[in-house]
This record gives structure tokens, sequence and C-alpha cells, in this order.
């Protein structure tokens, strides 16, 4: 039985890094009594594979998570499970049944989608977006390798201000393999600090 599962990622969650999380995940089919399917070989692992990673620091309603499971059980009832095992911070807002024909949901992420609000004031935000816009190349490193950021941002947008009056983003940015963008490069480009945002991922878009 193969599921799929969006979930959120919040509060102290949020500073759980990627392969952490993934422990986290399996040990909350463990607590929940869940057979998860475990892969062949020498290495036997348990059959778990999140979409695609998000950086320690940020949260997310769009989070999704392929399970396998050596039993089927109604998926209302596996939620409700799954949920009461979760550790705080981690949501459940789909349960769905997936064909085993269907790729790998890894496989199928193109695009990321974030909202990223400034906790500080700055007065020329529209001049320093601009210039990441109408920029032909934004050469940066990662790594010790350098590679262009700007074909990597897909389009960045200027929201309303929040409740609390702060200034807000929308960038939807690449996710492929091999040709990832990453929203504090983003920041760091426009010369602001991650540390001074918020980054919320809002969505994943998925190959057809």
């Amino acid at each position: 039985m193969r599921i799929r599962i969006t979930f959120s990622k919040n509060g102290a969650m949020r500073y759980v890094g990627h392969l952490d999380l993934h422990r986290s995940l399996e040990r909350t089919f463990r607590r929940a009594g869940l057979p998860l399917a475990y892969s062949q070989g020498f290495h036997p692992q348990p059959r778990l594979n999140l979409a695609c990673a998000l950086p320690v620091g940020f949260t997310s309603q769009c989070e999704v998570l392929e399970a396998w499971l050596d039993e089927t059980s109604p998926l209302p009832d596996l939620q409700a499970t799954l949920q009461n095992a979760l550790p705080p911070g981690l949501e459940i807002h789909t349960l769905e049944l997936v064909e085993n024909t269907v790729p790998a949901i890894q496989t199928r992420v193109v695009s990321a989608i974030y909202i990223i609000t400034f906790l500080d004031d700055i007065p020329d935000l529209d001049e320093r977006l601009s210039r990441i816009i109408s920029a032909i190349n934004l050469p940066r490193e990662r790594r010790g390798k350098p590679y262009d950021l700007r074909p990597l941002i897909e389009s960045v947008n200027e929201l309303p201000h929040d409740q609390d009056g702060k200034s807000r983003l929308q960038l939807q940015i690449s996710a492929r393999e091999g040709a990832t963008g990453r929203p504090e490069e983003f920041l760091a480009e426009m010369g602001i600090k991650y540390e001074t945002t918020r980054v919320h991922r809002q969505g994943l878009i998925f190959q057809s």
C-alpha cells in the first residue's frame, strides 16, 4: 500500500533538518504501529520518500511524504493514527492512495513557491527587487561551484503587507534535480540577511 501525505511543518520543527525529519517520520510510523515496507538489498531501508528538502528554519504548509506499508487500512483510520503519533509542529492535511506505477515523488518536483516576510523595514525594497528582475545573470557560488541564480528564479511578486505591516514577497523558484534555487541565496543577492526574514513554503509544483 503506497500512500501520499501532505503535511505542514511549523513551531519548533522548523529547526529540524531534512535527515532528522526523515528519522522522526520513521519513528512516527513505528509509534503508530504501522508496518512500513522495506527496500531490498544488503541494507534494507524503510520506504519513505520526502518530495523536497526544506531548509532549516523554514516553515511549510505543503510538505509531501510518500510511504509504503505492508498492509492496507482505510485512509481515514491511517490519517488519525498517524496524526496522533506525530510530534508537535507537524500536522497532516491530506492522505491519499497512490498507484505503484506512479514515478517517485522526489523525481517529479519542478518548482517551489515561498512567502518571504521581511522583519525589518526596507525602504528601497522595490529598487532591490527591480535589480534582480532586470538582471541577465546573477553569478553565485555554492559548495565551491559557480552557477547562475537568475534562470532559477521563475517569478517574484510583491504581496500586500501582513497584519503587522511587514513587507512580503512571493517567490517561485526552480526545484529540479541539478537546478535548485534557494531563497536564502535570492535574499543574499538582494543584500538582505536571511535572519531578518521569515520564509514559508507555500506550495510545490509537480510534473503532470
